[in-house]
Formats: structure tokens, C-alpha cells, sequence
């Protein structure tokens, strides 16, 4: 029984620190994403649409990174993916609010506004992910 317990808190540690992982992956295929469809695409279409184009692929990259190495569900591939956009969704119009909240009515600093938002972000993401989107 003891053993049983250990090895689902180690297990629950293990996958906390792999979605940490994978996201500093996803975040940084995000972010050279993005810049890389802007040089080549600005001069043909509008950012609005390298934006959404970048943000499409980058919740797919996420999607699967997550479903395969962090949450490592079987099955349930559209479904899942489905959910992640919802709670995708969810964390950017939390992290427009919260931004507009810390910078234009608390007056802190943009770069100590976005690290708190990410930082509660990375939690709430985590929380989302695990109880609604890969929900074993």
C-alpha cells in the first residue's frame, strides 16, 4: 500500500516536470514559429493572419507534444484535440484579461505583468490539460 502511494506522487511529479519540459519546448517552437512565418510572410499577407496561421500550428505542436510525452493518453486523438483548443481559448482570453488588469489598472510593469501571467498560466494550463483535456 505504502509503495502503491509513493509511486503515484512520484508519478504525478515525474509528469509535472515533463509538461514543464515539453512546454519550454512548445514555447520556444512557438515563439521561432511565429518570427520565422513573419519574415517570410509579411511582405504577402497581413500579420493578423501570420498570427493565426502561427498560433494553429504552434496548438498543434502543443497538442501532440502533450498527448504523446506528457499526458501519453491512447486514443481520443480529435476529441482531445478539440479540448486542447478550448482550454487554449480559455488561457488567452484569461491572459488578455489579466494583462490589461495588472498594466492598465494595478500600473505594474508590462515585463512583471506577462511573467506573472506566466507563471499562473503554466498552472492553469497544467490544471486544464490534465483534468479536462487529457482526462484519463
Amino acid at each position: 500500500m505504502r509503495i502503491a502511494i509513493f509511486n503515484r506522487i512520484r508519478g504525478l511529479h515525474a509528469e509535472k516536470l515533463r509538461f514543464f519540459l515539453v512546454g519550454g519546448w512548445n514555447t520556444a517552437f512557438g515563439f521561432i514559429l511565429g518570427i520565422a512565418l513573419y519574415y517570410y510572410l509579411i511582405d504577402r499577407v497581413n500579420i493578423v493572419f501570420i498570427g493565426v496561421v502561427s498560433n494553429l500550428i504552434s496548438i498543434s505542436m502543443s497538442f501532440l507534444t502533450n498527448k504523446i510525452f506528457v499526458f501519453k493518453t491512447k486514443g481520443g486523438w480529435i476529441h482531445e484535440y478539440l479540448k486542447c483548443y478550448i482550454v487554449y481559448g480559455f488561457m488567452a482570453a484569461f491572459s488578455v484579461f489579466m494583462l490589461w488588469f495588472f498594466v492598465d489598472f494595478m500600473c505594474l510593469n508590462i515585463f512583471i505583468s506577462q511573467l506573472l501571467i506566466l507563471l499562473v498560466s503554466v498552472c492553469i494550463s497544467y490544471y486544464g490539460h490534465s483534468r479536462f483535456t487529457y482526462k484519463k
